[in-house]
């Protein structure tokens, strides 16, 4: 018995994962000159790197934990297959060659250049603002475990039990992961290996502009936030910028006005005066910032729980920055096109 037909007919015309699928094709496509020119003296990988980021993008969309498990479901997903790119006889990649691959990639940075493609076809869209964003850290936990972090000098703590011990990131280091940093994002919060992850996010839709991943430290998040707003357009027209309470500090506020971005900044009044006063705070738009503001939770969420970067399972900071910008771009993916089917 023979059965004809095509994997194109196997998925349905209203499925979620089609426009998805044609918004990541005109990212690769703009995209297609970069894989020439990074495979020219040694030629093309045994993975196309167009079909290796449609993989790592189901991977990302459908919560799969490991790279094993990608390459086996695509062994028997015709779901997956069609969205990769595989014919039904084709067979799936071993593990081992997927993520030799996709190592590959990491140097041609990739990832920010497919997420640069996403973001500007939402501008095309026109669902981007202008003039209203908001900007935000979370902590990524490293890929190490708190036995890890060793004094640096080569000693050992006693018995291997570090509890009640002072450790600190200038006399210690992970031996897993040497670039994680001891860090913990809050007051009576434990202290975690763990790196910072920045967004960008416009207010108009919360769709994330861009993306930083820097070391754990409690400067981070408000030099990530001056790095992303040194991009902002805000000498030549009024830009505005939200952040929470933790960004309320004179070097941030005066940073930003330096670029001319106005700070809708949360007002931190505990126990000192806020930075930010009458003349930003009596303005409506402040108070629809602190409302817009709270979407970049959203884009975290979906980041660490749907694409699984609560814990990152890379190792190292350039690997990790990756991946965070990468999940961000699938985030945008997601939330463009359930913007457009809204507005249908």
């Amino acid at each position: 018995m023979f059965l004809y037909g095509s994997l194109e007919e196997r998925v349905p015309e209203k499925h979620p994962l089609r426009p998805v699928r044609v918004m990541a094709d005109a990212a690769l496509e703009s995209m297609s000159g970069r894989f020439d020119e990074m495979y020219a003296k040694a030629g093309r990988p045994s993975i196309a790197p167009e079909r290796l980021l449609r993989a790592l993008l189901l991977q990302a969309l459908y919560s799969i934990r490991s790279e094993r498990m990608l390459v086996e479901q695509l062994e028997y997903n015709l779901l997956f297959r069609w969205f990769v790119g595989l014919n039904m006889s084709e067979p799936a990649w071993n593990h081992a060659v997927f993520s030799k691959n996709r190592e590959r990639l990491l140097a041609g940075d990739v990832a920010h250049e497919l997420f640069a493609c996403v973001v500007e076809q939402a501008r095309a869209l026109k669902l981007l603002s202008d003039e209203h964003f908001t900007v935000d850290g979370t902590l990524i936990e490293a890929w190490a475990s708190h036995k890890s972090f060793k004094p640096k000098d080569g000693g050992d703590d006693e018995g291997g039990d570090f509890r009640g011990q002072a450790r600190r990131n200038d006399t210690h280091q992970s031996t897993t992961d040497p670039e994680a940093k001891l860090y913990r994002k809050g007051h009576g919060q434990e202290s975690r290996l763990a790196y910072l992850g920045h967004v960008m996010m416009d207010n108009r839709h919360g769709i994330a502009i861009d993306t930083l991943l820097t070391e754990a430290n409690g400067r981070a998040e408000r030099e990530a936030a001056l790095a992303m707003a040194a991009h902002l357009p805000g000498r030549n027209q009024r830009v505005t910028l939200g952040a929470d309470k933790g960004y309320d500090t004179l070097d941030f506020v005066n940073g930003l006005r330096q670029y001319a971005v106005t700070p809708h900044v949360a007002q931190n009044i505990s126990g000192r005066s806020s930075r930010i006063d009458e003349r930003t705070t009596r303005h409506d738009g402040y108070h629809q910032s602190q409302r817009k503001r709270k979407l970049v939770e959203q884009v975290f969420g979906w980041i660490k729980t749907t694409a699984g970067l609560r814990q990152t399972k890379h190792r190292g900071r350039e690997r990790v920055s990756w991946m965070f910008t990468f999940a961000a771009a699938a985030y945008n993916l997601i939330r463009v096109r359930n913007i457009m089917e809204a507005a249908t």
